[in-house]
């Protein structure tokens, strides 16, 4: 069945392309929502720059479904809509969610899918995070955490590397994987991936009530030049 994978430039939609490679599905399409103000991911806060980059790494084609900052729910489910719209004129059956337990969440995509000839699927699905974190971090995933919630998990785990020993330093209420929004992430390695997405960790800062660790692509300069074109601002934006 032809496939596309919702994309938050995180390790849990990255762990799930791996998956699906595993049981033989071929995924032809990333789909990514980015603020068009800032130009970030949404709430990740992941230049569009490495999310480009991320999509080359990883060998597929990505659909980006531009949002306004702020983003009514209504904008976001009209432009979602279309999206979906264009993904079944194109042929595609199903599409992908790294969604781990949260089930209003799950029920909100399949309510809004309800009825489309593209299917809703979850292949991460109530899978022990702690079990899938250990799966995933001993299987290659290497990622870092660009979004912390400081009334959730403190500032200084922003822009760290997600990995073993982060593991056993978060507090016991603290979901491993982050499926509370305790924190995001961006994958930059691993099995799913044909090279590395080279990265440096610039600026940390807290805006909006939410601390951010801003990742740059590492021929990126520190104000923002690049070999193809200039980053205009190195503003951190999120939005919900």
């Amino acid at each position: 069945m032809k496939t596309a994978l919702s994309w938050s430039s995180g390790k849990d939609s990255a762990w799930t392309l791996h998956v699906l490679h595993g049981q033989g599905v071929d995924v032809s399409m990333l789909l990514t929502t980015v603020n068009t103000t800032h130009q970030r991911v949404a709430m990740h806060a992941v230049r569009r720059s490495l999310l480009e980059a991320q999509a080359d790494a990883v060998g597929l084609p990505l659909m980006i479904v531009d949002l306004p900052w702020p983003c009514p729910n209504e904008v976001y489910e009209s432009r979602m809509k279309m999206a979906m719209e264009e993904l079944i004129a194109d042929d595609f059956e199903q599409i992908a969610f790294g969604d781990l337990f949260l089930r209003d969440i799950r029920e909100y995509r399949e309510k809004q899918m309800e009825g489309l000839p593209i299917k809703p699927i979850f292949p991460l699905w109530e899978i022990s995070t702690k079990e899938l974190a250990n799966e995933m971090i001993s299987g290659g995933l290497k990622s870092r955490i660009t979004c912390i919630d400081p009334k959730k998990l403190d500032a200084r785990f922003a822009g760290r590397v997600w990995d073993q020993s982060l593991l056993g330093e978060l507090p016991p209420d603290v979901d491993p994987c982050g499926e509370y929004g305790e924190f995001h992430t961006f994958a930059f390695a691993g099995p799913m991936f044909r090279e590395p997405v080279a990265i440096r960790l610039g600026e940390i800062v807290e805006r909006d009530g939410f601390v951010f660790a801003d990742l740059i692509l590492k021929d990126v300069g520190a104000h923002g030049n690049a070999r193809n074109g200039i980053y205009e601002s190195r503003e951190i934006v999120a939005y919900e």
